[in-house]
């Protein structure tokens, strides 16, 4: 089982590689071209505001393809798709090129919910003192690594790497040092259905059988890594 998951993410990522083409982007163009994102984003992609993703050391690839995403409707939010109407594709690859120079900020350790806003899963008779952080960041690492073979979740190492490097050719988007919030609210987006703009709606497949726990713990451990 554990061979052919990683397979077929092997297989998707081919598949996106061999399709993904895009122009060459300017840096130096793209920093004029994305001051209006700085508001949300942050200088040089690193937004300070923990629902807002950062975009530095983020993959052109990635970024153009989240932008024509936009544009043209397959991803549905209502300021990004305002924002990527009037940009052509020189422009989406001159923003992603000006991103990707930039190097991502490292994060805080990340602080557990209030009680009473954590969604907590176990059974009643089961619930004791919730896990700390450095207990879910080692709970997420091992998800993140090996994933749950009994329940056929990923292991989210097969497409964003080792060390949440993301992989350029097929535009699957690195990961460290995203902020947690922002990780949590997207694999809660996969899962619910409300974002699915991946091929075969892969990571639909995948949050869909994670826990709130896991999804948690995962977004911890992924924004520490470096």
């Amino acid at each position: 089982m554990k061979i052919k998951l990683l397979a077929a993410a092997i297989g998707i990522a081919i598949y996106g590689a061999s399709t993904i083409l895009h122009a060459e982007g300017n840096a130096r163009a793209g920093k004029d071209k994305a001051a209006a994102c700085n508001s949300c984003h942050g200088d040089n992609g690193n937004s300070v505001a923990p629902n807002f993703p950062k975009l530095a050391e983020q993959h052109a690839s990635y970024l153009v393809k989240q932008l024509r995403a936009f544009k043209d409707g397959a991803r549905n939010d209502p300021m990004m798709s305002a924002m990527a109407l009037p940009l052509s594709d020189q422009d989406m690859a001159d923003i992603g090129a000006y991103y990707e120079a930039h190097k991502i900020s490292a994060n805080p350790m990340p602080e557990l919910p209030p009680r009473d806003e954590d969604d907590d899963e176990q059974p009643a008779a089961n619930a004791g003192k919730p896990k700390s952080v450095p207990e879910q960041i080692a709970q997420g690492s091992d998800l993140y690594r090996n994933g749950d073979l009994k329940r056929e979740v990923s292991a989210c190492i097969a497409c964003h790497g080792p060390f949440g490097e993301g992989n350029q050719p097929a535009a699957f988007p690195a990961l460290h040092s995203q902020h947690a919030d922002y990780l949590i609210k997207a694999l809660t987006d996969f899962k619910t259905g409300a974002r699915g703009n991946t091929p075969e709606n892969m990571m639909h497949m995948i949050a869909q059988k994670m826990t709130d726990e896991e999804i948690r713990a995962v977004a911890y451990a992924i924004s520490m890594m470096k």
